[in-house]
């Protein structure tokens, strides 16, 4: 006699289908968490970490090229750019983490979940696309740095960026908190880095504080709308919404209510000051370029080679140059470890494929170093310059398929329960998403048409 199948699991309140397993299922609530009476510094160190992951796809190479456009073209104008960007990335990262812990699904699951089989698929490229440019701009900066340390051939920095996909596996296979060690490592460098970058450009404190404040000329003035409108694209990534709703989930956390919110506290807390030391990258960028070059026969800097070559001479600092060339080392190397874990998540969670960590990391990476190493090969800088620009230009256009779903979820008393954003903050999460929105869709009309 036949064994009788086993029904599946019932539907949760909300969503077709019953919760599957997790993505990154071997790190999964892998990091134990204290009780809710514990300090509240013990709590804050054990839920530290998945922040840090996120804030690296907001300061990787893909920012450089915009922020060095917008403080040697504009000054410290499109300051106050950066520093909105990044708010709009600590609504949306909350939003993801609040996902993740209160549904148990990642974004990507969710959508697969929630829309049609088409629309989900439509999705899922849409989002390997994104990873495939974020990715791209991570190439493309390592082998810059490469040659610019080392004079490697871009050629041959490219190709050495495969063997990021074995860094990335071997620490994985230690433990998340391994991996969560030597991204706050790498972001500590690019810290101090830009530190000294900003000490010795000796930037003037006061144009840079009136720098922070929106002012009307970045709308009026097409060409800084442009560059803002990069900057923008640039500093919020949409694959870092899948990633965020992952990797929280790697803290073994209680199923209630209180220790749902307690999680979601945490993880608040870890991503918004995570992304604040992002913004000092960001901005540090801005400002060392604007100090240097603005108002000089230089100020029409973009290209990174160009600003390393010029750094040490216009600063008159030994190490500025040198310093530089590290800190985007160091910034590819971080945003290759998060790049390919959100790969392995989107995969996992719309396709429901499992492939080994390390076929799946060379697939992305394939992806991106093909492109990458034909432009090296044909055009050499010239050519790389622009396609670490195009690539943030595909990441802007992709970043609204993100936002959306996840402002619906997080909105839907259905699927979150207790835990559905107020009014106040679904306004704002959709006040996001429609500048998001109307500001991508000029960025695609100035791009193709303008």
């Amino acid at each position: 006699m036949s064994a009788v199948p086993t029904p599946p699991p019932p539907a949760e309140p909300g969503w077709r289908h019953a919760r599957e397993a997790p993505s990154l299922r071997e790190v999964f609530a892998s990091i134990k968490v204290p009780p809710a009476s514990a300090s509240f510094w013990r709590k804050l160190m054990a839920f530290w970490g998945p922040g840090l992951l996120v804030a690296v796809g907001y300061m990787d190479p893909g920012n450089w090229a915009t922020d060095l456009a917008g403080g040697a073209s504009f000054g410290y104008t499109l300051l106050s750019v950066v520093l909105i960007s990044n708010l709009f990335a600590m609504l949306l990262q909350h939003l993801a983490a609040k996902l993740g812990i209160v549904t148990g699904r990642d974004l990507a699951q969710a959508c697969r979940d929630h829309y049609s089989k088409p629309v989900a698929m439509v999705l899922w490229f849409l989002c390997e696309i994104a990873i495939a440019a974020c990715d791209l701009a991570e190439v493309i900066g390592s082998a810059i740095a490469l040659n610019l340390l080392f004079g490697l051939p871009l050629p041959w920095g490219v190709v050495l960026t495969i063997l990021d996909v074995l860094v990335v596996l071997f620490f994985q296979n230690k433990g998340f908190r391994i991996i969560e060690s030597l991204v706050a490592g790498l972001i500590a460098l690019i810290f101090g880095c830009f530190l000294y970058e900003i000490i010795a450009s000796n930037p003037d404190w006061v144009a840079l504080s009136h720098g922070l404040v929106p002012q009307p000329q970045v709308v009026t003035n097409p060409k800084m709308l442009y560059v803002a409108i990069g900057i923008l694209g640039a500093t919020v990534m949409p694959h870092n919404l899948y990633l965020h709703s992952s990797i929280v989930q790697t803290r073994q956390i209680e199923q209630t209510e209180p220790g749902k919110r307690m999680a979601i506290k945490f993880a608040t807390i870890d991503s918004t000051l995570a992304l604040f030391l992002a913004f000092f990258v960001n901005a540090a960028i801005l400002v060392t370029a604007a100090a240097a070059f603005h108002g000089t026969p230089n100020q029409s800097v973009a290209d990174i080679k160009d600003a390393y070559q010029l750094l040490t001479p216009v600063l008159g600092a030994g190490l500025a140059s040198t310093l530089f060339a590290v800190a985007l080392l160091a910034s590819g190397q971080n945003s290759t470890l998060t790049g390919t874990l959100a790969g392995q998540i989107v995969m996992e969670g719309f396709l429901r494929i499992q492939l080994k960590p390390w076929l799946r990391r060379l697939i992305t990476r394939g992806v991106a170093v093909v492109p990458a190493l034909v432009v090296a090969i044909l055009y050499g800088e010239k050519g790389t310059g622009q396609l670490l620009v195009l690539s943030q230009v595909i990441l802007s256009l992709q970043l609204s398929f993100a936002v959306v779903p996840l402002v619906v979820f997080t909105g839907s008393r259905a699927k979150m329960g207790v835990f559905v954003n107020k009014p106040a903050l679904q306004a704002a999460a959709w006040g996001v998403s429609a500048i998001i929105m109307a500001l991508n869709g000029y960025l695609l009309v100035q791009t193709f048409f303008g």
